[in-house]
């Protein structure tokens, strides 16, 4: 386990909607109440599909839905003090504990609002704020809202998936006799393509097309200077590491966590990175991780990533059914595992996780390697704080170190550590949206033995 970072650094504030201008605040004041309006919109059109299947009853829970979501709309634009949850799920007292927490560091009840609180807590709170609206209202508690979504951007990124199969299957059918430097090389391509699925993002963009439609390989080569860290080799060392000759197989079974994002052509590119791991033998097994319910519009369920490999499988396309087939196996056989806790779905910093979940903090401390993809994760690894730029990645962590991890993250948030004096700099000179485009992405790690340099 990582020991907790001794360099003494102020920690500074969350990032806010309370600074006019900024992302949060644009974030808070446009973004969110497009996302839930889209989000009555859906269920107001899915209205006779919810009549067909549960009749009179649909309907009332269709408008005492909509009811609820417009109320919270309302008071996210008036900037009204967040309100406890009311339904009663397994993470309601953790959340309603997480508000009192909030009250007791700002001083009074009324501050806690929607525009005056952590952003990254607001945000989070909206879309539990969605399911609580969704689990009071049976029969149509399960609907996905976002899965319209979900589904269009995978079908949209066909061709792409396609490509991606393709070269999967040339790499699969040589893999035993590639060389270590091959090896690595490959690995650093697919390393890529899932970082740059981090792109296709359906929170960002409220829910507007973002699908994949280029080559992922062929665009690699012209995204290399837009990675801004990449410690890939750093990643790389660490697999290899764990690869520890001699042993018993049962100790050197080496385990890389991902921590999932996005479904669609993201989550497509994340599989096809753990075949390649596993199929290269670089990891015995992988254990993918996802969130209980619908969150952030597009992010991994069950239900999601479950739907992705039966689709994979019954593509009309000769590898990426093979694919498919091979994903499900991986299933099957236990090399794969799909795993999902209600911490990913609750607005704590990761550095709480050892204290607040510490069955997960545990079960992440089995992994040899965890890569978190994606913003969200991102802003939770860091606290979504006003760190300056060059503080260390490994400062921001705050002690959070189970294993050694890696973010794969485009930048869709004001918060950015670990860069070059002058870096940050130079970059808001040239390109004032670099932080929140997602035109820009970083391949950040950790390990204990890295935050000695820190």
């Amino acid at each position: 386990m990582m020991a907790a970072d001794r360099t003494v650094h102020a920690v500074p504030p969350s990032l806010s909607a309370k600074v006019v201008g900024s992302f949060a605040y644009l974030t808070v004041r446009d973004r969110l109440p497009t996302i839930l309006t889209k989000v009555i919109d859906t269920i107001h059109r899915n209205k006779n599909k919810f009549f067909e299947e549960y009749g009179e009853e649909g309907i009332r829970a269709e408008k005492q839905t909509i009811g609820l979501l417009s109320k919270m709309r309302n008071e996210l634009q008036t900037d009204k003090p967040v309100l406890e949850l009311a339904d009663e799920l397994q993470d309601t007292a953790s959340w309603n504990q997480y508000l009192q927490r909030q009250q007791d560091l700002q001083g009074d009840q009324d501050s806690v609002s929607w525009f005056k609180s952590p952003w990254l807590y607001v945000e989070c709170y909206m879309y539990r704020r969605v399911q609580e609206a969704l689990w009071l209202n049976p029969p149509i508690s399960d609907y996905d809202v976002f899965n319209e979504g979900k589904t269009q951007s995978f079908f949209e990124s066909q061709q792409a998936m396609m490509t991606l199969c393709t070269y999967s299957e040339g790499v699969n059918k040589n893999i035993e006799e590639l060389s270590r430097n091959q090896l690595l090389e490959h690995f650093n391509k697919l390393l890529q393509v899932s970082l740059w699925g981090n792109k296709c993002d359906l929170s960002i963009s409220a829910g507007q097309d973002n699908s994949q439609k280029t080559s992922p390989i062929d665009s690699l080569n012209s995204l290399q200077p837009f990675i801004l860290v990449n410690d890939s080799n750093m990643v790389w060392a660490a697999l290899t590491a764990a690869q520890r000759p001699g042993q018993t197989e049962k100790t050197s079974a080496v385990r890389v966590d991902i921590v999932l994002d996005n479904s669609g052509f993201e989550l497509f590119t994340d599989l096809v990175l753990a075949d390649f791991l596993v199929s290269s033998r670089l990891a015995h097994e992988v254990h993918f991780h996802g969130k209980c319910f619908p969150w952030f519009v597009s992010d991994v369920t069950a239900n999601d990533f479950q739907w992705t490999i039966r689709q994979t499988m019954a593509a009309n396309h000769k590898w990426m059914s093979k694919s498919g087939v091979q994903w499900k196996s991986h299933l099957k056989e236990g090399v794969w595992s799909y795993h999902d806790h209600p911490f990913w779905t609750q607005p704590h910093e990761f550095c709480d996780m050892e204290a607040d979940a510490p069955d997960l903090y545990a079960t992440l401390q089995g992994a040899d390697l965890v890569l978190f993809k994606g913003d969200l994760n991102y802003r939770k690894l860091t606290g979504d704080r006003e760190w300056a730029h060059t503080v260390g990645f490994n400062t921001a962590l705050r002690g959070f170190g189970p294993a050694p991890l890696c973010s794969l993250r485009t930048l869709k948030a004001n918060v950015q550590v670990g860069l070059q004096p002058g870096q940050g700099e130079a970059l808001g000179s040239q390109d004032p949206d670099w932080m929140t485009s997602g035109k820009y992405a970083v391949i950040q790690f950790s390990s204990a033995e890295s935050e000695q340099k820190d």
